[in-house]
């Protein structure tokens, strides 16, 4: 879980609104799987540990419906974990709110950047 310090600073990043909660969501997720790991380091877990995890926990055990769904995203949600820490050269699990933070506002600025020229007509 984020505690209330780091949720402070994801609120602090200035960042848009829908931004600023896919961060939120990148980081929970990254505190998930960080505690199906059991450690801060190393690559995402399996499918299989994420779903025995899965079933050890109360609230997920008693709804099949919300543990098929939430499998599913944890599953996503490690996909693009990876694809940030092999932008920053890290360990998926080592990924920490920095990292998170740095990559939506590099995503943010991609997204409200110029458009480059477009290309030359062809020759006629």
């Amino acid at each position: 879980m984020l505690d209330a310090e780091e949720l402070r600073e994801l609120e602090a990043t200035l960042l848009p609104t829908l931004e600023r909660h896919h961060l939120r969501l990148l980081a929970h997720g990254l505190r998930t799987l960080q505690a199906v790991a059991g450690g801060r380091s190393g690559p995402i877990p399996t499918a299989e540990a994420i779903g025995a995890w899965a079933r050890q926990q109360p609230q997920i055990r008693a709804d099949p419906g919300f543990a098929d769904a939430f499998l599913t995203q944890m599953g996503r949600m490690g996909d693009q974990l990876e694809a940030i820490a092999a932008g920053s050269g890290r360990e998926p699990l080592a990924l920490d709110l920095v990292d998170l933070v740095a990559w939506a506002r590099d995503e943010a600025d991609r997204r409200v950047r110029a458009p480059a020229d477009p290309p030359a007509p062809p020759p006629d």
